[in-house]
């Protein structure tokens, strides 16, 4: 197995401290790495989150957030990674209290250079000890073995597929002891590469491994349903709420990173439309492979719901289950100019309207208008070609040559696209648009956060983050600081109210933290920035 380097995350508000540590150490040598520092808490959340460290060394004392809160935050969200608590000998007792924070060391100062070896000596042997269990090949083939049972597999795959009769739902449910209860359920395509694999790492394995992990941070807390068909892991997760599914879509962005860091998978996570039938559960799998699909153009490892990106779609296959047809669907949502155009031809081409008697040619156009006209109600597409009787539109296009045909056929899908493309950016601009104006009317208030903004919404967290910051170029907490920021240089400017007073004003409980922040962002402190901008207007 290849070596694996260690990130370690230093925190501790004594810059001092932190440089004799970082220069004392031999990191390279232990198999770690110093991702970087930070000297409060708040930084050093802000860091967990952006760069996952394995490892975080933080002192206990510190401003704005503790080492006792960072510590229990960082567990809470970011379980797998390991704490290291140092302090001075008159807070060990209490650092000891905090045994449930499943702290791996307590590190008294002064940092002894050869106690802090000794310390990442044992760490590195316990990380490789999981880290190689995660990887071990012998481990996967035996899991493989030992995976669903047949019965309840080919269940799950004729369920998906739409094949199980209501009348017999009940007795396969009960001959193979499945409970799915809900009361929502929602299907889960998870996609691994197959081309982007770690160096000696075979796919099948490695899919293998991601299903494992599958099973042991999703399958559970989402009470699914886990198993292999066609070549990726489907999960079938029951919620107690509808709106749940925000918060599935979240975690799911977050497996995706950690299975990319932890086993070096591509993974994509396509997630369907919630549905309160098991017999639905066959337009759910299908809304969530399709999801997969967007991977072109949202990015792989990440999640995907399909509810998210085109929450105005339902099926839109045609009722001749045609695949070309719907391949020229896919194309119009997703492709290019030229994709289109192409499976325009593909349809064509493949319907070989010239072997069938004039009754089935007839009958194939009229389901090819069937389905566009569907396609543009689904879409809340307006096209002039189907505002008028339905009825003229069948006798013109049933005239039309060869040629005639392909050319409307081809116009009306270029039109499609156009359309679509014009309100998903629509779409887009309003719900970032509505999340400044939030911004705007709360930003005064202590407690405003990205799950409230989400909350009001209707979106998760992972997909809101994506299309703000590709929308603004800036994050929405940055964005939010940013804004607030701008008020308090106005307020301090054009009012004579403390410091304090204008810290409240803007969102700041800690007028210290609020320093801070200020001198950050325009590189002096509040009252040096009021004092420089009087002076200048005199």
């Amino acid at each position: 197995m290849e070596t694996y380097k260690y990130t370690v995350l230093l925190v501790d508000d004594e810059e001092e401290v932190i440089q004799v540590i970082m220069k004392k150490i031999n990191w390279e040598g232990l198999g770690f790495s110093v991702i970087g520092y930070a000297n409060n808490g708040v930084k050093a959340l802000e860091m967990v989150e952006e760069f996952q460290p394995d490892v975080v060394m933080t002192d206990i004392r510190m401003p704005y957030m503790d080492g006792m809160e960072l510590s229990n935050r960082i567990k809470t969200e970011f379980p797998a990674t390991k704490i290291l608590l140092f302090t001075g000998f008159d807070e060990f007792e209490y650092a000891k209290e905090a045994v449930h924070l499943e702290v791996e060391e307590y590190i008294l100062k002064p940092v002894n250079s050869v106690e802090l070896t000794n310390v990442f000596t044992q760490m590195k042997i316990k990380l490789d000890a999981e880290i190689s269990e995660k990887r071990n090949v012998e481990s996967l083939q035996k899991y493989y073995m030992e995976s669903l049972p047949l019965l309840q597999a080919n269940f799950y795959s004729t369920l998906i597929e739409g094949r199980i009769p209501e009348e017999q739902l009940s007795k396969y449910l009960s001959d193979y002891q499945i409970s799915l209860t809900g009361p929502y359920l929602c299907c889960l395509v998870i996609h691994t590469s197959s081309t982007q694999v770690p160096k000696n790492m075979n796919p099948l394995l490695l899919s293998m491994s991601v299903q494992k992990q599958v099973k042991e941070r999703l399958e559970g807390k989402w009470n699914a349903k886990c198993f292999s068909y066609l070549g990726n892991t489907v999960l079938i997760a029951q919620l107690e709420h509808e709106c749940d599914v925000s918060d599935m879509t979240d975690e799911c962005d977050r497996f995706c990173r950690y299975v990319r860091r932890i086993v070096g998978a591509v993974v994509t996570i396509g997630i369907g439309q919630v549905c309160s039938s098991i017999l639905d559960l066959s337009k759910s799998y299908n809304g969530a492979r399709e999801a997969v699909s967007y991977r072109g153009i949202y990015g792989a490892t990440r999640a995907i719901n399909i509810k998210e990106i085109a929450p105005q779609e339902v099926s839109t296959a045609s009722s001749s289950g045609d695949e070309e047809l719907s391949h020229l669907f896919k194309m119009i949502r997703l492709g290019s100019r030229e994709d289109v155009c192409e499976a325009v031809n593909e349809f064509l081409e493949n319907t070989s309207f010239t072997q069938r008697s004039l009754q089935q040619h007839h009958m194939i156009v009229m389901e090819l208008v069937s389905a566009l006209y569907r396609f543009a109600l689904n879409n809340d597409i307006s096209i002039e070609e189907f505002s008028g009787d339905m009825g003229q539109v069948y006798s013109r296009v049933l005239d039309w040559e060869p040629d005639a045909l392909k050319k409307w056929l081809t116009d009306i899908s270029l039109s499609f696209r156009e359309n679509l493309l014009n309100a998903q950016s629509k779409s887009t601009k309003s719900f970032v648009f509505r999340a400044k104006e939030y911004v705007r009317c709360h930003y005064a208030d202590q407690e405003i956060s990205l799950d409230q903004v989400c909350e009001e919404l209707g979106v998760s967290n992972s997909y809101f983050s994506t299309i703000f910051k590709k929308e603004t170029g800036n994050s929405f907490i940055g964005y939010l600081t940013d804004y607030r920021m701008e008020q308090a240089s106005r307020m301090l400017i054009e009012t004579n109210e403390k410091s304090y007073i204008i810290a409240k004003n803007v969102g700041y409980a800690d007028p210290n933290y609020f320093s801070y922040v200020f001198k950050r962002k325009f590189g002096v402190s509040p009252s040096k920035y009021r004092t420089e901008h009087a002076e200048g207007e005199k």
